[in-house]
């Protein structure tokens, strides 16, 4: 279902299947681990991480939440009722006193390109 949302495979080397990538990928963000621990039975991290970073940049991953969404409200599957109690939604004492002024470091931010599907 998800591989006709995913893009197709280029030339050169073979490359490990796509649905064992995403599913190191998923395995990765759900445990919060590094990269560099996820097991070896989804292939090399350094293969996961290159692959979901390009499928990031590309908008792949918009794409197949758009399709699905799509998908399962033609169906009746989706309730987009959202309800917030604000009696639960507290915040910290402090949390109102942050940091003030640009933070300086070398933070990495992907950012998705232009989605040539939304046009």
């Amino acid at each position: 279902m998800l591989s006709r949302l995913l893009p197709p495979a280029g030339f050169g080397r073979p490359r490990i299947n796509d649905r064992v990538v995403l599913n190191g990928i998923v395995w990765k963000l759900r445990t919060g681990s590094a990269w560099r621990d996820v097991p070896e039975r989804y292939g090399s991290w350094q293969s996961l991480y290159t692959r979901f970073r390009r499928w990031a940049l590309d908008g792949t991953f918009s794409r197949m939440l758009r399709a699905i969404q799509a998908e399962k409200d033609a169906a009746g599957d989706i309730d987009w009722v959202v309800s917030v109690d604000s009696t639960i939604v507290r915040a910290h004492q402090h949390a109102a006193g942050g940091k003030r002024g640009l933070e300086t470091g070398t933070k990495r931010v992907i950012t998705p390109s232009a989605d040539p599907v939304a046009d």
